[in-house]
């Protein structure tokens, strides 16, 4: 079963995504205002039950994608998380004992299908394939050990960065990962049941056909539940939040020359078990 949030003629809406199309199930629940809601109530189960009994509300082509969790409390992401990806920096270091994070902003991204934003103050729009982890059960301190138990659903991610601005200043990049729509979040939330959904999958991104970045999640520096450890250690995580976990080599400014987004491109972002999110780009 996947969950979307979608834009429809009446209005932002969330529900089941099958082949046909979308069910609108928001209606049914209004204690649920958005998958927010839902995932605070543990409600994904619930929503799975209903949609099995419901016909599709909206064909495709009659609605456009939101970002599945509309509202997050935080956005957190772990940088240079792939072997290759530390010795793309080529500063003769290990890697480092502790993740590289930043946050973002949930209006710097889109959904699936619409167009990453190129700014008129840079053209170095660049992509970044990976895999999201939306927080469901919340807490401070969490273990290794039970840091799966706190995950609700997973979903994908092209962390859209604008690779001049991560450079602006001296300790941080925040300026150049949250220009408005320069990312996306999306199709759709998986729920998370079994750790082989994340232990060991593939990630790859193309871009106009075009195979860039390809990786494995069991190559992680740091994994996902080191992560949830980690993160939580400082702050306390709560449902609804969303880990992007760390992007493969072969984002476009590695290559010689650098590869930037240019308007018409298409990036495909896709991993194993969760599906593919797909944009475009165009001017600002």
């Amino acid at each position: 079963m996947k969950f979307a949030t979608v834009n429809t003629s009446e209005g932002q809406l969330y529900g089941a995504v099958c082949e046909a199309g979308f069910t609108a199930l928001s209606p049914a629940f209004p204690q649920w205002q958005t998958l927010r809601n839902v995932i605070e109530a543990a409600g994904l189960p619930t929503l799975a039950q209903a949609a099995e009994t419901r016909a599709v509300t909206h064909p495709n082509d009659s609605f456009t994608y939101a970002i599945p969790v509309p509202n997050p409390e935080k956005i957190i992401c772990v940088g240079v998380n792939f072997p290759d990806r530390n010795a793309e920096y080529k500063d003769g270091q290990d890697a480092p004992p502790n993740m590289s994070l930043f946050p973002r902003f949930a209006r710097s991204f889109t959904g699936h299908g619409e167009a990453l934003l190129r700014p008129p103050e840079t053209p170095q729009l660049d992509y970044e394939g990976e895999i999201a982890i939306i927080i469901g059960k919340g807490g401070r301190r969490i273990s290794q050990v039970n840091a799966f138990d706190h995950i609700a659903a997973i979903t994908l991610c092209n962390e859209g960065t604008l690779r001049d601005w991560v450079r602006h200043a001296k300790f941080n990049v925040t300026q150049g990962k949250n220009w408005d729509s320069s990312g996306a979040i999306g199709p759709w939330l998986v729920p998370f049941e079994r750790a082989d959904q994340l232990d060991d999958i593939r990630l790859t991104t193309h871009v106009n056909g075009a195979l860039r970045q390809d990786d494995r999640t069991s190559r992680m520096l740091f994994p996902i539940r080191r992560q949830i450890e980690y993160i939580s250690t400082f702050t306390t995580l709560v449902a609804g939040d969303i880990i992007i976990t760390g992007t493969p080599t072969g984002a476009g400014a590695r290559f010689d020359p650098p590869r930037f987004l240019v308007p018409g491109d298409e990036i495909i972002v896709a991993a194993e078990g969760i599906g593919a999110l797909r944009n475009t780009v165009r001017d600002e």
